[in-house]
């Protein structure tokens, strides 16, 4: 069975000490799927209620935009919460490694001990960690707090939201935009490619197949659609 990456040493020293480990798969992910939801939603919704296409265009531009933005601005904040709190407990125990040196070191030598270090070679490796703060502090973030000392960029993190909230959700809009014959059917299709698509490619970094990744997705985004169209479909008759 092929591995996931080489074992060489190279190979081994330049993942580890790579300085691109943040990912914001899972932020395009997220914004490409909510995108395509809300935005195929909007339409069901409009064409179970058998109104204007012209209001499909309307209602699913402004989704694109305001929705878009605000999923964009959610996580964006979401991430800076977590980068900040990063800082935050950075400084702590920078502090306390100032005020409070053996404290801490008691700290990591608990840490250590409870991996099953003993003797001489754990009061060696309480050495070697604390002989440099930079090591001494991200060791502690990531033992104690549970936290990961390289912070992911909170604006990346949210274009690539919005970036892939506009191109996902464009897509159940481009039949009534371009004033192709059968709109909704091609709509419809077009956009359970998309969240088929989504879903193969999330298994790239989960344990299920592609296609049962794909299918559930395809079955979550088509479900909420047909919620709204029943909805919409309700109020018309209920309306008249």
């Amino acid at each position: 069975m092929p591995l996931e990456h080489s074992h060489s040493h190279k190979a081994i020293h330049d993942r580890i000490n790579s300085k691109n480990k943040n990912s914001y798969v899972s932020d395009w992910i997220l914004g490409g799927i909510d995108g395509a939801v809300t935005t195929f939603a909007i339409v069901a919704g409009v064409v179970g209620a058998a109104l204007e296409w012209q209001v499909i265009i309307i209602l699913g531009l402004a989704n694109l935009l305001a929705d878009g933005f605000s999923m964009a601005a959610s996580n964006y904040s979401a991430v800076k919460s977590d980068a900040d709190d990063v800082k935050r407990l950075w400084a702590m125990e920078q502090e306390h490694i100032r005020h409070v040196p053996e404290g801490e070191r008691e700290e990591v030598r608990q840490i250590l001990f409870a991996k099953g270090l003993t003797g001489e070679t754990l009061e060696d490796a309480v050495d070697a960690i604390c002989a440099n703060e930079e090591i001494w502090i991200k060791t502690m973030l990531v033992e104690e707090f549970g936290v990961l000392p390289e912070s992911r960029d909170p604006l990346k993190a949210g274009l690539a939201t919005f970036s892939a909230f506009l191109v996902c959700g464009s897509v159940p809009l481009l039949p009534y935009v371009f004033d192709i014959a059968n709109s909704f059917a091609w709509a419809t299709g077009a956009t359970g490619v998309v969240f088929f698509i989504i879903g193969a490619a999330k298994s790239l970094w989960a344990l299920s197949p592609w296609w049962r990744s794909g299918l559930e997705t395809f079955a979550i985004g088509m479900g909420a659609a047909g919620v709204s169209y029943a909805v919409g479909h309700w109020l018309k008759a209920l309306i008249g």
